[in-house]
C-alpha cells in the first residue's frame, strides 16, 4: 500500500484549519495545525509538508506539518489510547513541538489540561505514556530553536543535565544555568553548577 510522505507544490487554498497544495496538477486537501499553519507561506507561493496519511476503509485523511518533529509528535500522540488525529492536532495547535516537550517533561498536567479537548485524565495519560520519550535537554534545545536562540554551548548544557539530574525542573535549570553563565562564561561545568545552585 502506497502512502503519502510528503508534499511539495503551491499553495493555491489557506484556512486555519487547513489548506490546499497542488503538486503536479493534483490538489491535495491537507488538515494542519496552526503550529504549521503560522509558518506556511502567502497564497500562490511553494511550500513543503511533511505528512501522515492515514488511511480508512472509507476515507483517506492528510495531515501537514512543517517540521519532521511536529509530524513526529502528531504520529505519537495517535500511539495514546483515546487520542484520535482531531484531538492529536488541537495538541499541536495548543503547544509547540518545544512546549509540549517541556509539558510532557516537567509532568505539567495544568498546561497540557488547558488545551481545548484536553481534560485532566487525557494530559495525565500523555505525559505516562511519553514522559520516557522525552528528553528534556532536547524539549529545552527545541524551544531555543522556536524562539531564535543559537544552540547553547557545551559546559551550558551539561550544566543544565547535571541541574536537571539534581531534582530541578528542566525550565529552572535553563534559567539558572544561564544565569551563572552569563556571569561567568569561562567557567567549568562543575563551577556552574556551584554558581547555579548558589543563586
Amino acid at each position: 500500500m502506497a502512502y503519502i510522505t510528503h508534499l511539495h507544490g503551491q499553495i493555491i487554498e489557506k484556512l486555519p484549519t487547513g489548506i490546499v497544495v497542488e503538486c503536479a496538477g493534483v490538489g491535495y486537501a491537507v488538515a494542519v495545525p496552526l503550529s504549521t499553519f503560522d509558518r506556511i507561506p502567502a497564497m500562490g507561493e511553494m511550500c513543503k509538508l511533511y505528512t501522515s496519511h492515514i488511511i480508512r476503509e472509507d476515507d483517506h485523511l492528510l495531515f501537514g506539518f512543517a517540521t519532521p518533529r511536529e509530524r513526529e509528535f502528531f504520529q505519537t500522540l495517535l500511539s495514546i489510547s483515546g487520542i484520535g488525529p482531531k484531538l492529536a492536532l488541537n495538541v499541536l495547535s495548543g503547544l509547540t513541538p518545544g512546549e509540549l516537550a517541556t509539558a510532557i517533561a516537567e509532568g505539567d498536567v495544568k498546561r497540557l489540561s488547558s488545551i481545548s479537548g484536553v481534560g485532566k485524565k487525557t494530559a495525565e495519560r500523555i505525559i505516562v505514556e511519553l514522559k520516557d520519550k522525552v528528553d528534556p535537554l532536547e524539549a529545552i534545545s527545541m524551544r531555543s530553536k522556536e524562539s531564535g536562540r543559537t544552540e547553547a554551548p557545551a559546559t551550558l548544557r551539561d550544566t543544565i543535565l547535571s541541574l536537571i539530574a539534581l531534582g530541578n525542573k528542566p525550565d529552572d535549570a535553563q534559567k539558572m544555568a544561564q544565569a551563572a553563565y552569563e556571569s561567568n562564561p569561562k567557567a567549568s561545568v562543575q563551577e556552574l553548577i556551584r554558581l547555579s545552585l548558589r543563586r
